[in-house]
């Protein structure tokens, strides 16, 4: 189950013309795309978010429900507008930047959380768009004995009350290195004495690293070489990769080769959403690819 970020998409390919607006609508969001991407591996999923009662909104929610995914909680905001951004992607490297717009109103809440649906899943994916919404529902994963991973890419928004609640702190790079002394290993430390089992931090071309809570032995999981289209959203379906091995009750070393492997296979395609790989994709990437 994921609660947390969705957005509609424009994404532009640098150079491709002088105006922005005529780039590729896409659907996106760090926690939709991975709920989208769990969907495509082959797992029941719920997603909850919030979305403006617009067509923008129902465009966002269009490929979950068409994947299966129960989006019965999701909030419609009245005459809120659905979050959008402007993604940039350099057409050489696939790097892109993100110019996210949101209606500050467009917000879940507490309140919206169904603690029947959250206590029923295996396993549970927040961020840090809606903060109190998000610890509300890791603590209700957490009593019910839940797995919960946290997806930050930003300190501030809540994340320090967060993080004691989460099992798996799976961070960006720019954020981890905010913890600690800045370097891998002392950020790592840190991370990892604040949430509750796992610190992971993602290194995009690099991979990712890891570290549990005793503090002592750093895992490195180097990334998977691919023709790089559009790198939007790999970190999002590292988180789907990195919850699907954990579901499947692999060790830290493999769960973080499969969320390589899951995020590399995403760089091919166009947006955040355009290059999901399915389950039978996965593995054979993972068994060609040594």
């Amino acid at each position: 189950m994921g609660i947390g970020q969705n957005s509609l998409d424009r994404v532009w390919l640098a150079g491709s013309s002088d105006d922005p607006a005529r780039g590729v609508e896409a659907t996106g969001g760090q926690v939709a795309t991975a709920v989208l991407a769990l969907a495509r591996l082959g797992l029941r999923c719920a997603y909850v978010g919030a979305i403006g009662a617009d067509p923008e909104g129902e465009r966002v929610l269009e490929p979950l429900l068409r994947a299966g995914v129960d989006c019965s909680r999701v909030r419609r905001v009245l005459g809120g507008q659905t979050r959008r951004a402007l993604i940039r992607v350099e057409p050489e490297s696939g790097e892109r930047t993100v110019e996210p717009e949101r209606d500050p109103a467009v917000r879940l809440r507490p309140a919206d959380l169904d603690s029947g649906q959250i206590e029923s899943a295996r396993a549970l994916l927040i961020d840090v768009e809606d903060p109190e919404a998000s610890l509300r529902a890791a603590e209700l994963a957490n009593a019910a004995e839940l797995p919960v991973v946290l997806d930050a890419d930003r300190r501030g928004g809540g994340l320090d009350a967060l993080l004691p609640a989460v099992d798996f702190a799976v961070v960006s790079h720019e954020l981890a290195a905010s913890f600690g002394d800045g370097s891998l290993r002392g950020a790592l430390r840190e991370l990892a004495a604040r949430c509750r089992r796992l610190a992971v931090m993602t290194l995009g071309g690099g991979g990712a690293a890891a570290m549990a809570r005793d503090g002592e032995t750093l895992l490195e999981s180097p990334a998977f070489e691919v023709e790089v289209r559009d790198t939007t959203g790999a970190g999002d379906v590292f988180h789907a990769g990195f919850l699907w091995g954990l579901l499947q009750g692999w060790d830290a070393e493999a769960v973080l080769r499969t969320a390589n492997a899951a995020a590399a296979l995403s760089c091919r395609g166009l947006g955040a959403q355009g290059g999901l790989p399915d389950s039978e994709q996965l593995a054979a990437f993972l068994g060609t690819s040594g």
